[in-house]
């Protein structure tokens, strides 16, 4: 990016200091300016080797504020299991009609994804198309979940149940929220995030875990963040 909004943003903070993490995300949202509400977003350098699989970080964390914003929720069911998901409140219930519509026509008209164990068989067909996309059900996310717990499970990616997982670089790119959310809110989804990111400390790696942190919006320069005030 380099239009003149964003070169006149540049000019507000000195993009090469480290900030204390409130402050960061204060200075992120002021610099939200965009005419849309932009999504702040947190972004972690990782010290993992991406290549093993023992290195990789991967889980959900419940934002305590939610991410702002209607998510509408597939859940993967037949059966009696399908009436469970709707009484749950799936906006959703995909059988092989809907596994179908979404393998022959890149049918991807929601937000997040659960499923029951008995489809993942069946899902296995469209992994290739829901899993670039963040949206394919998988055990250790949380998101394969038995009939009897979907009920919490939707009410958890309404409520603001985000998954994260790092990318082929060893990043990490979690949403904190919308930019007209109070700061305050944005800094409790951000410690709820950084205890997350901790609680996935690969036992196997060696090193700095948490290299750099950076915190933006949807049109903004990235804030860096100093590790030292992650956990205050």
């Amino acid at each position: 990016m380099s239009g003149k909004r964003y070169q006149e943003l540049l000019k507000k903070f000195d993009r090469q200091s480290y900030y204390p993490l409130t402050e960061a995300i204060t200075m992120a949202k002021s610099m939200a300016t965009a005419k849309f509400d932009e999504t702040i977003e947190m972004h972690f350098r990782l010290g993992i080797d991406p290549r093993h699989s023992d290195q990789q970080v991967r889980s959900t964390v419940l934002l305590p504020h939610g991410l702002g914003k209607t998510v509408r929720v597939l859940v993967f069911a037949e059966g009696e299991d399908a009436r469970l998901a709707q009484n749950a409140g799936a906006d959703i219930v995909a059988d092989d009609e809907i596994i179908q519509k979404i393998q022959k026509e890149g049918f991807l008209d929601f937000d997040a994804a659960l499923a029951v164990p008995s489809m993942m068989k069946k899902v296995g067909v469209v992994a290739r198309i829901l899993g670039p996309r963040g949206l394919m059900p998988n055990p250790k996310a949380g998101t394969v979940v038995e009939a009897q717990d979907l009920e919490r499970a939707v009410n958890e990616l309404k409520a603001g149940r985000v998954e994260f997982r790092n990318d082929k670089t060893g990043n990490l790119h979690i949403p904190l929220g919308k930019a007209s959310f109070d700061a305050q809110k944005l800094i409790e989804n951000a410690q709820a995030v950084v205890s997350a990111v901790n609680a996935q400390h690969p036992s196997t790696m060696k090193g700095v875990y948490i290299r750099r942190v950076v915190v933006t919006s949807t049109m903004s320069p990235g804030v860096r963040v100093d590790l030292t005030t992650l956990n205050n």
